[in-house]
């Protein structure tokens, strides 16, 4: 078969019009209906309405614990005038009991004495008082929900009681996933060899699947190989009501998606405006959708949320849930090209009276962006970006009540940070978003009060001392504090056994290793710099000078993965990818906090949790840290 490459860029609306139009004309959205157990019907949808089958309550029947009574018998009672009942005038009665009909009324038990075998009774009865009438619940062939509602706990324990044993429910969709990709592993491990992936994206679309009222099974991974892909497509287009073909929808020379789909079946879209997800495949196969995916996973979930999802709802004569939106400002500028719908995850927090929206990495192969993500940002074909300040909406895909109780630290990277994360949500209830931005930028995202706190180490080559020189010439016309975190160790991170024999600063001049250096404001940049300075070496002569990396651990993975031998960083990364380590110097980490925009209470949290046995343990097992000043405030100066 000859492979044939067009790309178009049809517009979203327009995609999904033509997808849905195409499913709706073929009857591929015709309920398909099946009957199951009650007891097997939570979560399923209604295919016809429910009537009991019988009544509820069926009998006569005592509604508190007391006597049952004919309610004649009582008239005239009163404390000054009691009336003694023979026990053949009353029955003993708990709730829920039988009411014979010799009696009309139940009389409470905290209303009833009892003198020598009679009760004595204060006060009249009523006809059918505390007495549930036959059907006052349910009457048999009363509707207990109409078709296509969804069956909840409450639901079920009604068709319990209404004697209904099945329910005819919308039969649910069941979609095929193949994943294909030579490069595809099932499992991976720690001595993966270069160029391979563990296949993921099909797990993530089949959970996607189940949230959705749809059922998932996966084919067996399918190598780059135009028949085998089509002889799977074919043995699965008969057990499900949508085929998904994870990656191959690109136009590479093994991507096969649109090629057999169009000789199988129609292929009705080959490239979507949008951004990431452009090359979205959409196809119909014996009146059935086919979806192909592209392969970086934020570029899979998007496709298929924006396909596979209205089509999976309708087919179960469902609406797609409302989403739940808030208003934010933008903390950073967003570039984004006219020609195209762009989708971009954010973080969002609120500080004082607003909420901000903190993009995340943009890169469609950033499988955490979803993970971390607390909303998306839905950028329209036909704006040129969003500028920072600029109010936009955000879809969430988390509690709004989330973001109220967020704490957001923009600065410099420090594994200690996760520490302190940890223990604030799980001690405290309370999150802590970090972003790794150098230490400067954490300043720079102070000024904007853009963050609630910073992790600093910005060294003062005059003074030798941290972060307060910085602090006081960007942070003047604002109250912060400055508290220490910890000290520690800065070095060379490099290769087990150390094979270039780096032992100081002056042993990356040489041209043969490749070194990899953080990012401009980052203060192990500055810490760099000044070390380069005192040694006399150009930066020019670093082979790597201008390569950048923004966290510890990244450069150390850089090291570890053999894309750099050495970069500058804290032990604790090299101690946690089990590479050498080269002590240069000594330096103390703080927190800048801004008390204006951090509810005291969130204050004292995060000082009980930096004073805690458990951060304290934490942080002294990763080694190449010293907490003997941790906690202490640094700034303003306390006597």
């Amino acid at each position: 078969m000859e492979r044939k490459v067009y790309i178009k860029n049809t517009p979203l609306e327009q995609a999904l019009d033509l997808f849905l139009q195409e499913l709706e004309e073929s009857g591929y959205f015709t309920l398909d209906k099946e009957r199951v157990e009650v007891l097997s019907s939570l979560g399923r949808i209604l295919a016809s309405a429910a009537y009991a089958r019988r009544s509820s309550p069926h009998y006569p029947a005592s509604a508190m614990d007391g006597i049952a009574v004919w309610a004649a018998d009582t008239y005239g009672a009163s404390e000054i005038n009691p009336i003694r009942l023979d026990q053949n005038k009353y029955m003993e009665v708990d709730t829920g009991d039988y009411v014979p009909q010799d009696f009309d009324a139940v009389i409470m038990i905290e209303d009833v004495n009892y003198e020598q075998g009679k009760a004595v009774i204060i006060k009249p009865a009523v006809p059918w008082q505390h007495i549930r009438s036959v059907g006052e619940d349910l009457v048999a062939m009363d509707m207990i929900a109409p078709s296509l509602t969804s069956i909840g706990p409450y639901e079920l324990a009604s068709f319990v009681t209404a004697a209904i044993n099945e329910v005819e429910v919308v039969k649910q969709p069941i979609v095929a996933i193949i994943p294909t990709g030579t490069e595809l592993l099932d499992q991976g491990s720690d001595d993966m060899n270069p160029g391979e992936i563990v296949e993921s994206n099909s797990k993530m679309l089949m959970a996607l699947c189940h949230q959705w009222g749809a059922q998932a099974f996966r084919h067996e991974i399918v190598v780059d190989d135009q028949e085998l892909l089509l002889q799977a497509v074919k043995r699965v287009k008969d057990q499900a009501d949508m085929i998904v073909i994870c990656s191959g929808s690109s136009a590479g020379r093994e991507d096969y998606t649109s090629t057999i789909i169009e000789e199988v079946g129609q292929l009705l879209i080959h490239g979507i405006a949008t951004r990431p997800g452009k090359p979205a495949i959409l196809g119909m196969i014996d009146g059935k959708p086919v979806i192909g995916v592209p392969g970086y996973p934020i570029s899979a979930q998007l496709v298929f949320t924006l396909f596979a999802r209205p089509v999976l709802y309708k087919k179960q004569g469902q609406q797609i849930p409302a989403a739940t939106s808030i208003d934010c400002r933008l903390a950073r500028k967003i570039a984004s090209t006219m020609g195209v719908d762009e989708f971009i995850y954010v973080n969002a927090a609120r500080i004082k009276d607003n909420y901000l929206a903190y993009p995340l990495n943009r890169g469609a192969g950033i499988t955490t962006s979803l993970v971390k993500a607390d909303g998306v940002l839905h950028i329209e074909r036909g704006q040129e970006g969003l500028e920072a300040g600029s109010i936009c909406q955000i879809v969430l895909h988390k509690p709004q009540e989330l973001l109220d109780r967020t704490l957001v630290s923009i600065g410099s990277h420090d594994l200690s940070i996760d520490f302190l994360a940890d223990l604030l949500q799980s001690h405290h209830n309370i999150r802590l978003v970090s972003t790794n931005a150098g230490s400067m930028g954490g300043i720079f995202s102070l000024m904007r009060s853009e963050c609630h706190l910073a992790g600093l180490h910005l060294l003062d080559e005059e003074s030798g001392d941290y972060n307060i020189s910085y602090l006081k010439k960007y942070l003047a016309n604002q109250p912060w504090v400055l508290i220490n975190l910890l000290h520690r160790e800065q070095g060379l991170i490099v290769k087990k056994g150390n094979p270039f024999s780096i032992n100081e600063i002056k042993d990356l001049s040489d041209n043969k290793i490749r070194y990899l250096n953080r990012q401009q404001g980052a203060g192990t940049r500055v810490l760099f710099d000044y070390l380069l300075g005192q040694h006399g070496i150009s930066p020019e002569s670093i082979n790597g000078y201008h390569r950048e990396e923004y966290t510890h651990l990244a450069v150390a993975a850089a090291v570890k993965n053999d894309t750099a031998d050495c970069a500058l960083g804290v032990f604790a990364s090299a101690r946690a990818l089990d590479l050498d380590f080269v002590p240069i110097a000594e330096e103390r980490y703080d927190l800048c906090l801004l008390p204006d925009l951090i509810k005291p209470q969130y204050v004292d949290s995060l000082m009980q949790v930096i004073g805690s046995r458990q951060f304290r343990q934490r942080v002294s097992k990763f080694g190449g840290y010293s907490l003997r000043n941790s906690g202490e405030t640094i700034y303003p100066v306390t006597s």
